[in-house]
């Protein structure tokens, strides 16, 4: 029922990742001027707000840990460097986190969904709505960090 939408979120973020992966740790920390953040804060925060918007609004436990939500989330800015350890972590989960979101749906653990109204102006009511909104999301950021990448 999923396989389209969680295609196009694997495509998305296998794009992030060719796009990160000719960069050095200090680049992907760098915050080039007039930005408020860095490619590897966008990283972490794809991979949180997944989280947010598929697991916590449908009532489950997020598959990441709380100072990695706190670090990333919505109105969150880096505020020191990241290691090269945390940057294996949120690569590693890039996929891992849609193969378990994937088994999720299958087994209907994600349909109890809290409704929730985005910055972006949409309300989600719905699981579905949630990928979809996820999927919108992904590629703005993947859109920043192409427009970034440029000033690292």
């Amino acid at each position: 029922m999923y396989k389209l939408q969680l295609q196009q979120l694997r495509q998305t973020r296998q794009n992030v990742l060719r796009l990160i992966q000719p960069f050095s740790i200090e680049q992907l920390n760098k915050i080039p001027d007039q930005f408020n953040n860095n490619l590897i804060w966008n990283l972490g925060h794809i991979v949180v707000t997944q989280q947010l918007l598929c697991y916590r609004l449908a009532g489950q436990t997020p598959l990441i840990e709380d100072p990695l939500i706190d670090k990333y989330r919505k109105g969150s800015r880096p505020t020191g460097f990241t290691s090269s350890e945390e940057l294996q972590f949120l690569q590693d989960k890039l996929f891992a986190f849609v193969d378990q979101t994937e088994a999720d749906l299958a087994a209907g653990l994600l349909q109890n969904y809290r409704p929730y109204s985005t910055s972006f102006g949409l309300n989600l009511d719905s699981i579905e709505a949630a990928i979809h909104f996820n999927n919108i999301h992904e590629g703005l950021h993947l859109g920043v960090m192409m427009g970034m990448r440029k000033l690292v």
